[in-house]
């Protein structure tokens, strides 16, 4: 298995080794739920829920989530988080690339997941997200920019991995997902990175 294993992201859970982690929800998740684009009733996935900030937030606006992650130690966080905010939703230590849903959701949330995967697991990964999603379902994205130096030499370095806007596009095409006309929110990070925040709209071919 190319990049992080289970045992890495449990260990950095475990320590509370989590530098990436904002100690609350990113400010876009607000944006999108006040502008009506995740909504009180929606069905909602979080894969790679860390520490489940966007979790509570989300079921705390009234979606119906369900919480993702591989990582036992993830997990209990996510649901200590939840028991602390007196807030309800479905989590489930899983891994993203094998799981399923009952059945097709309205939402799912991107942040932390994609980036967190190797790039030669990313088409597995976008093959689960269109299949989680029933069609006119949104994909909220936010597409971690993260470009080092070293990939002028052809370096994968990560994670978080650099999610390419180009290469973006190759991995969720146009045939599958309406993409909106940039520019795009540049949404900043405590780290000094970037995230690019993007809503796909699932189409109708399978």
């Amino acid at each position: 298995m190319r990049g992080p294993t289970p045992s890495f992201w449990q260990q950095r859970f475990e320590q509370r080794n989590v530098p990436w982690d904002r100690g609350q929800s990113s400010p876009q998740l607000a944006a999108w739920l006040a502008a009506g684009v995740l909504r009180p009733g929606d069905s909602v996935i979080v894969p790679g829920c860390g520490s489940g900030h966007e979790v509570a937030d989300l079921a705390g606006a009234g979606c119906r989530v369900i919480a993702l992650d591989y990582a036992p130690a993830a997990v209990e966080l996510t649901r200590q988080r939840l028991a602390e905010t007196a807030r309800s939703a479905e989590v489930i230590c899983a891994d993203v690339l094998q799981w399923q849903p009952a059945a097709p959701c309205d939402a799912v949330y991107e942040q932390t997941c994609l980036c967190a995967l190797h790039p030669e697991q990313w088409f597995a990964y976008a093959r689960q997200l269109q299949r989680w999603l029933r069609p006119g379902g949104v994909l909220c994205a936010l597409f971690m920019q993260v470009l080092r130096d070293s990939a002028g030499q052809g370096v994968i370095e990560g994670p978080p991995y650099h999610c390419d806007i180009n290469a973006m596009r190759s991995l969720f095409p146009a045939s599958h997902w309406e993409w909106p006309k940039p520019p795009y929110t540049a949404v900043p990070h405590p780290r000094g990175w970037t995230e690019l925040a993007v809503v796909l709209t699932r189409r109708d071919a399978a």
